[in-house]
């Protein structure tokens, strides 16, 4: 997830662009979150924070990262699930998510008003939140060294 420049690969085309490695979107990055968001949308957002990869943005997660291996089959098509695994932090000896979400750390709540006018508030706080980031953490620019010129022992 955390992607920065690390190499660059080239060859001797005229004008080439060096591509960058590893390859992928390089950069800041910010993670939208909301209530509505549970089982591995509260991992995903975890994950991102212990990492650091960059905020997360919204609202408190729903909190339930539980997971069901077992899934039984009913004769009339239906079926039957129980939850019979947690994650935890094995660090912090601690649940993940589980009961509690995981909090933004810039809280963003959807407005139904802005919604009917056409505007997502979480959405333009991220592209605020990505614009100061890319402003501390420029694009890396990458120029190839000389090629060298190859020589015989004679």
């Amino acid at each position: 997830m955390v992607r920065r420049v690390r190499a660059a690969l080239t060859n001797e085309v005229p004008n080439g662009a060096p591509l960058r490695l590893p390859a992928g979107i390089l950069g800041p990055k910010v993670l939208l979150i909301n209530e509505l968001a549970g089982s591995g949308a509260d991992f995903f957002p975890w994950i991102f924070r212990q990492l650091k990869v960059g905020p997360l943005i919204g609202t408190r997660t729903w909190g339930g990262l539980v997971k069901s291996s077992v899934h039984y089959a009913f004769v009339d098509g239906g079926a039957m699930t129980a939850p019979d695994n947690g994650v935890f932090d094995p660090i912090n000896n601690k649940w993940v998510a589980e009961n509690g979400g995981v909090a933004p750390d810039i809280e963003q709540k959807i407005s139904a008003a802005a919604v009917a006018k056409g505007k997502d508030l979480q959405l333009e706080k991220a592209v605020e939140e990505s614009l100061k980031l890319l402003e501390r953490e420029p694009w890396p620019a990458v120029k190839n060294p000389a090629y060298s010129t190859p020589s015989r022992k004679l």
